[in-house]
Formats: C-alpha cells, sequence, structure tokens
C-alpha cells in the first residue's frame, strides 16, 4: 500500500519510521534538523497516522510497502532510521532488500522476538468510550487508570481526533493493531545483512540488552552502538540534540 509521507529538505534521501501507536508527528523535531541536512521523508506505517488501514500486519508487509514508496519517489538506494516498530521494520527492509539500503540506523530495538508488553496501554485504548467522550482531558482521566505516565498518555492521546460530526475516533487501527499484536512483538527474519548498521540505544532503555548482542551480530554482523546518555526508549524526542549529532555523524560518514 502507498503510505502518508511528508517530504521537507534536499539532499539524499532519508525516511524516517515511527514506532507502534505513533506517526511521523513524533519525530517533527528531528525532522526540522535533519531536514537541513537530507531531503527527509517522514512516514506514518500501516494502520497509524494518515496510511490506510488493513487487518493484516507483519514486517514483511512493512518493508514491502517501505519499498513501494521508495519506488513511488523514484528513489534507488535510501537511507533509514527506524525507532522500535519502524526499526524491526527497516531491519527487514535491509534483509529483505540490501540494495535498497544506503545508511541504516535503528533506534533502541533488537531483532529479536520481544514478550507482550502493552497490554495495559491497550486495555486503556479500549476502555475510552468515543460514542460518550467529550475532551482529550476526559480521555486522559479514563486512560490514567491503566497507563501511570502522563507522557505515555499524552503521546497515546495524541492518535485522537475529532471527526467531521464532533465526535472523538481514533487515527490508528485499534484493532488491527491489537488483533496482530504477536506479529509486531515478531523478530525480523533473512539473511544477514553485512554493511554497517547502528545501532542506538536508551541508557535507561531495556529494549536492547547485552543479551541481545548475539541476535543482532547473526543478522547485522557489521553493527555499531552508540548509547544517548540520560534517555529511556524515545532517545530522538528526550534527548534530540544528542540524538541528532549521533545521527548526522554516522549518516555524513558514508556520503562520498
Amino acid at each position: 500500500m502507498l503510505l502518508n509521507y511528508k517530504q521537507q529538505g534536499e539532499g539524499a534521501p532519508l525516511i524516517i519510521l515511527h514506532g507502534l501507536l505513533g506517526t511521523m508527528d513524533n519525530w517533527g523535531g528531528q525532522i526540522k534538523v535533519l531536514s537541513q541536512h537530507f531531503q527527509v521523508i517522514a512516514v506514518d506505517l500501516r494502520n497509524h497516522g494518515h496510511s490506510p488501514h488493513s487487518g493484516d500486519m507483519s514486517y514483511a508487509l512493512m518493508a514491502d510497502d517501505i519499498v513501494e514508496l521508495i519506488d513511488h519517489l523514484g528513489f534507488n538506494k535510501v537511507n533509514i532510521i527506524g525507532h522500535s516498530m519502524g526499526g524491526k521494520t527497516a531491519m527487514q527492509l535491509a534483509l529483505n532488500h540490501p540494495e535498497r539500503i544506503d545508511q541504516l540506523i535503528v533506534v533502541d530495538i533488537s531483532p529479536i522476538e520481544y514478550p507482550p508488553h502493552h497490554a495495559n496501554v491497550f486495555e486503556g485504548l479500549y476502555s475510552i468510550d468515543l460514542a460518550t467522550l467529550t475532551s482529550r482531558n476526559e480521555a486522559s482521566k479514563q486512560l490514567a487508570q491503566y497507563v501511570d505516565d502522563h507522557g505515555t498518555r499524552a503521546f497515546l492521546l495524541k492518535n485522537l481526533y475529532r471527526t467531521a460530526d464532533n465526535t472523538f475516533a481514533w487515527l490508528m487501527n485499534l484493532d488491527a493493531l491489537y488483533n496482530q499484536y504477536g506479529n509486531i512483538c515478531a523478530a525480523p527474519i533473512g539473511n544477514p545483512f553485512n554493511a554497517e548498521v547502528l545501532f542506538v540505544k536508551g541508557e535507561l532503555s531495556d529494549y536492547m540488552l547485552p543479551a541481545h548482542r548475539d541476535a543482532v551480530l547473526k543478522l547485522f554482523p557489521q553493527a555499531r552502538y552508540k548509547v544517548v546518555m540520560g534517555s529511556g526508549h524515545n532517545p530522538h524526542a528526550e534527548k534530540p540534540a544528542d540524538f541528532s549529532k549521533i545521527a548526522l555523524n554516522h549518516l555524513n560518514k558514508g556520503r562520498h
């Protein structure tokens, strides 16, 4: 499917892929910085943001979506930054179509199958009665019974919008994300990608652990690591200046 995307800047193409329950807007600050050096293409992945909805969701399908977008834009090779679910999508793309990748940056995710850990998030989102909802503040109060962290609630509620008839609806395809969650937890699979890949870890995050190293090197034998100090799972948002410096250093190193 052809995904919703937004282009900004000039130069070599740089595609940015967000994480689960996010949108391209989560990367707004980074897009502003990175588009001074690259032609940034920010993307809403399938079932997210303003991209089409589908009952099917796997990393093979999501990687194919990105290939379709690359072809649509007329690029041969692209740079990619992918965060969390978007990082797994980027890894799957590199494994399936290594010839389409110039530089790859994977943000705070490893190529492993993760145990389910969003049960409270889904339960909380489903607990919000959209038919009777009158405000975002009311939605946040309902969600707070399941999700303690205010920042996480604010992130999730960016998916809430008012329809033409002044009722509330979700941007994301909540049912598909819930039903396909097992595929989202799954690991990318394929033959090794034999070019350099930069894995960026949030220091305080438990998404990338030393125990994952063998799995990383099996698929990405030239993996390199950088740690964003003081950051959790979202280093691009929590430590934006540190993240953009790391990203630009890596991306510029690959330019001729």
